[in-house]
């Protein structure tokens, strides 16, 4: 297991965390394919940009919390929990001000020392959940 400071998918996630999608130059390609959920998914670093700078609009206190991180030559893969304050609609999720907890895979295949490809697997019905009080469990 690589130290998650090291790690390039732990390092992007805390860059989008903290409003820097600049930053995303250094571990994203220009052509990096980001297949995520929710009509999310991206074909270029400018486009992964524009959604983090909407989701960071819409939940300003967004936060990935990389719990462990797998390396097996090019592929890292995080197991991750995304939380989060929506004040306002994104991703066809309504805002409301409600809090979000939703836990995320991310495997991401890199080519030298930035992402060329990844894949977000997220538990996308507990952000359903968590904004209908009805069908919480806890």
């Amino acid at each position: 297991m690589e130290q998650q400071s090291s790690s390039v998918v732990a390092r992007w996630l805390a860059a989008g965390d903290s409003g820097d999608v600049e930053a995303f130059d250094d571990f994203l390609h220009g052509d990096v394919v980001v297949h995520a959920p929710r009509g999310l998914s991206t074909d270029s670093r400018e486009a992964e940009k524009q959604v983090w700078r909407e989701a960071l609009a819409a939940m300003p206190d967004l936060h990935h919390e990389v719990q462990e991180v797998l390396v097996q030559g090019n592929v890292e893969m995080a197991r991750v929990i995304v939380t989060g304050t929506l004040r306002r609609d994104f991703a066809g999720v309504s805002g409301g001000g409600r809090s979000v907890r939703m836990d995320q895979a991310v495997i991401c295949h890199l080519d030298g020392d930035k992402i060329a490809e990844a894949w977000e697997i997220a538990d996308v019905g507990s952000l359903d959940e968590s904004m209908n009080p009805r069908l919480n469990v806890n």
